[in-house]
C-alpha cells in the first residue's frame, strides 16, 4: 500500500538520470516497492503546499512505473522466442487425417481431479475463441482415445489436456496459456479450417450417441443365449461419431 499522500514523514530523494536506460525488474512488486517511496523536493527549492507535493509524489511514482515497464516489455520478446523455440523442437506428429488443418484436443469432462478439469475447460476455452476446427477427444467417454496418446507420445502417465495444432504437438495447459499471452498462438492457427458454425443436430456437438443396440446398457439379451455383453459400443454404452 502507498503512505498517506499527506504524511510528514520525510523520506530520501529517489532520483531518476536516465528514465531510457533497462531496469532489471522480475515482477510488479518491484513496481509496488518504487512507488512506495514518498518524494520529497531539494533543500534548495521553495516550499511546496500540501497540494503539491501530492502532485509531486504522484507524478513521480507514475515516471518510475512507466520507466520499469517499458524495460520489463523489451526483455519478453527473447523469452517469447525461447518458448517458440522449445515448442518448435517437438516433431511429435497426429496420425490423424487433415490433422495438419485442424486443432485436436485430448482432454477430459470428469471432474475427479479438480486442477485437470480447470486446466482442460480453460485450454478448450482459449481454443474455441479462434473459431477453427478442433477435433475434442474426451478420454473419459471412450478409453480408446487414452490409448490412442499413448501410442503417439510413447508415455504410459500422462497428464491433461494436450493439445496437437496443425499436426504437432505443442504441449499442454501451461504451454498454451503462455503462448496465447504472448499472441503466438494466435499466429499458428493461420491456415487452421474454419469452425462450423451449427451444431451437430445428432450427437448435440458430444461426439457421441446411445449404442441402437443395447440402448447404453452394454446388454443385449437372445433367447439362445441370455444376457451378453454387447459388442458394438464402447465400455459406456455409446457409439462414436467421427469428424469428417
Amino acid at each position: 500500500m502507498w503512505r498517506p499522500w499527506g504524511s510528514s514523514k520525510k523520506s530520501p530523494v529517489r532520483r531518476i538520470h536516465d528514465t531510457s536506460s533497462p531496469f532489471s525488474c522480475s515482477s510488479f512488486k518491484d513496481i509496488l516497492h518504487l512507488c512506495a517511496e514518498d518524494y520529497s523536493p531539494s533543500s534548495s527549492s521553495l516550499p511546496l503546499s500540501s497540494a503539491a507535493k501530492r502532485t509531486a509524489n504522484v507524478f513521480h511514482r507514475v515516471r518510475i512505473a512507466n520507466s520499469i515497464l517499458r524495460a520489463w516489455g523489451e526483455t519478453r520478446p527473447e523469452s517469447n522466442r525461447k518458448l517458440l523455440d522449445s515448442v518448435s523442437d517437438r516433431s511429435v506428429s497426429v496420425s490423424i487425417p487433415d490433422a495438419d488443418k485442424r486443432i485436436v484436443v485430448y482432454y477430459t469432462s470428469l471432474r475427479v481431479v479438480r486442477s485437470t478439469f480447470e486446466d482442460c475447460k480453460a485450454v478448450r476455452s482459449i481454443l474455441r475463441g479462434f473459431r477453427v476446427s478442433i477435433d475434442e477427444r474426451d478420454l473419459s467417454m471412450d478409453s480408446r482415445f487414452l490409448d490412442e496418446l499413448k501410442g503417439i507420445l510413447g508415455k504410459s502417465k500422462l497428464s491433461l489436456p494436450r493439445v496437437f495444432i496443425g499436426g504437432r504437438y505443442l504441449g499442454g495447459a501451461e504451454e498454451i496459456k503462455q503462448l496465447h499471452e504472448t499472441g503466438e498462438l494466435k499466429k499458428l492457427m493461420e491456415g487452421l479450417s474454419a469452425a462450423e458454425p451449427a451444431t451437430c443436430g445428432v450427437c448435440g456437438g458430444y461426439r457421441f450417441v446411445l449404442c441402437d443396440e443395447c440402448n447404453g446398457s452394454r446388454k443385449i439379451y437372445t433367447e439362445k443365449s441370455g444376457f451378453k455383453i454387447c459388442t458394438d459400443c464402447n465400455e459406456n454404452g455409446l457409439i462414436s461419431i467421427k469428424k469428417q
